[in-house]
C-alpha cells in the first residue's frame, strides 16, 4: 500500500502542479518576447516556482492519494476482508503513516530550504532585471531617450539579437556620433555591459570640423554600463529568508525589523507545513477507513471530508495572515490542527462510522418519490 499510495501521490502531485505552472507560465510569455529571452531562460526562471506550488498542493495532493487507495480497497472488498481477518485499525493504518512521513519530510524541505531560494532567485532576477534599463526600454519600433542618447531598435528577436539598431550619441559636447549597424546584443561582463553591434558604420561630428568622418565596421562595442548597473543589495521579504533568519531577524536589517509579526507567522507557517499531512491522513482514515458492505455508500463520507479539509486549510491560512498583528491566531492554529487530529484519533478507536443521518436520507428518499412521480407521466405520454 506504500508504493501504491506514494505512486497516486506523485502522479496528483506532478499533474496539479504542472497544470498550474503551465498556466502561469503562459501568462508570462509577453516577458521572453519583450525581453528577448530564449525559451530555455524563460522556463526556467518560471520553473522557479514550481517548488512554491509543489508546497501549497503536496497536503492536498497526499490527501487525494489516501482517499484513492482507501476507496479503492473498499471497492474490492479488501477493507471487509482484512477486518474479518482480526487486522486492528493501526496495523491498517501503518502503511498510510509510513507514506505520510516520507511526504512530510519533503515538504518540510521544500517549505524550510528550496522554496525560500528559489523565491530568492526570482527576487534577484526581477530586481535585476526592473533596475537594467536596457533590458526595459529597448523596444522595437521606438526611439528611445537616455541623457542625451537617443536609441532605436526595428526588432527584436529571439536570443537578445537586435536587428536595425541606430544610436544618436550626443553626451559628449565636442562631438557628435550617429551609429547603424544591422545587428546587435546585449553582452554583459566584469567590465560593464555593452551592445555589441555588427555590420554597421559609424558617423563622427567633431565641432571644429565641417565633415563627418565614416567608418564602417563589421563589429564594434558600445560601452552602455551606466544604463545597466545591478543593485548590490536585494531587500528580501518574509517569505524569502531563511529558516535562521527568521527566528533571529538580523538587528541591522530595517526590512526585517519592520517586519517582525510577518517573519513571526512565516516562521510558525513554515514548522507546520510537514504537520498538514498527517491530519489530513489520519482525517481521511476516520472517515474512510471502517469497513463498509457494498450498500453502504461512501459518498457522504468523501463529501464530509472534503468540507472539513477545506475548513480547515482555510482556517490554518486565516490564522497565519491574523497572526502577523495578533499572535494569539498561530496558537489557535496548532489548536486546531491538535483537536482535527484529536478527534479523528478517537473516531479510528471507537471505529465510528461516517454515514449521513437517517432524517437526510429520509428526506432525500422522499424528494425522489416526488421526482419519480412527476416524470412518470411525462414519460407515458
Amino acid at each position: 500500500m506504500v508504493r501504491l499510495t506514494l505512486l497516486s501521490f506523485l502522479i496528483v502531485l506532478v499533474s496539479l502542479t504542472g497544470v498550474i505552472w503551465v498556466t502561469q507560465a503562459l501568462r508570462g510569455i509577453d516577458l521572453m518576447t519583450a525581453q528577448g529571452q530564449t525559451v530555455l531562460v524563460f522556463l526556467g526562471i518560471t520553473g522557479l516556482a514550481i517548488p512554491v506550488l509543489a508546497l501549497i498542493i503536496a497536503p492536498l495532493a497526499m490527501l487525494l492519494a489516501v482517499t484513492h487507495t482507501l476507496n479503492r480497497l473498499s471497492a474490492d472488498s479488501e477493507v471487509i476482508v482484512m477486518n474479518a481477518a482480526g487486522l486492528s485499525p493501526w496495523r491498517f493504518l501503518r502503511p498510510f503513516m509510513v507514506s505520510t512521513v516520507i511526504v512530510a519530510c519533503l515538504i518540510s524541505f521544500l517549505a524550510i530550504f528550496l522554496a525560500p531560494e528559489c523565491l530568492r532567485a526570482l527576487r534577484r532576477w526581477h530586481t535585476e532585471i526592473g533596475a537594467d534599463v536596457l533590458a526595459n526600454v529597448l523596444q522595437p519600433g521606438q526611439f528611445i531617450r537616455l541623457d542625451k542618447l537617443v536609441l532605436r531598435v526595428q526588432e527584436r528577436r529571439p536570443g537578445g539579437v537586435l536587428v536595425g539598431v541606430f544610436i544618436d550619441d550626443q553626451r559628449n559636447p565636442a562631438e557628435r556620433i550617429n551609429i547603424t549597424a544591422q545587428n546587435g546584443v546585449v553582452q554583459k561582463t566584469d567590465k560593464g555591459s555593452f551592445l555589441v553591434l555588427s555590420d554597421g558604420n559609424l558617423q563622427r561630428f567633431q565641432a571644429d570640423k565641417k565633415d563627418p568622418l565614416i567608418v564602417a565596421f563589421k563589429s564594434y562595442a558600445f560601452d552602455m554600463s551606466q544604463f545597466s548597473q545591478a543593485p548590490q543589495t536585494y531587500n528580501y521579504n518574509a517569505r524569502e529568508r531563511f529558516i535562521g533568519e527568521l527566528i533571529s531577524p538580523p538587528k541591522d536589517d530595517a526590512v526585517a525589523q519592520r517586519s517582525l509579526g510577518q517573519f513571526r507567522a512565516e516562521l510558525h507557517d513554515r514548522l507546520l507545513a510537514g504537520l498538514y499531512p498527517f491530519v489530513f491522513v489520519i482525517l481521511a482514515f476516520a472517515f474512510l477507513g471502517p469497513p463498509r458492505t457494498t450498500r453502504q455508500g461512501r459518498n457522504f463520507a468523501v463529501s464530509a471530508l472534503v468540507l472539513l479539509v477545506l475548513v480547515v486549510r482555510i482556517g490554518g491560512y486565516a490564522c497565519s495572515t491574523i497572526g502577523v498583528s495578533r499572535p494569539g491566531a498561530i496558537v489557535v492554529q496548532y489548536a486546531m490542527l491538535m483537536i482535527v487530529a484529536g478527534v479523528s484519533i478517537w473516531m479510528i478507536l471507537k471505529g465510528v462510522v461516517v454515514d449521513p443521518p437517517a432524517n437526510l436520507t429520509a428526506q432525500f428518499a422522499r424528494w425522489r418519490e416526488r421526482l419519480s412521480s412527476i416524470r412518470l407521466p411525462a414519460l407515458r405520454r
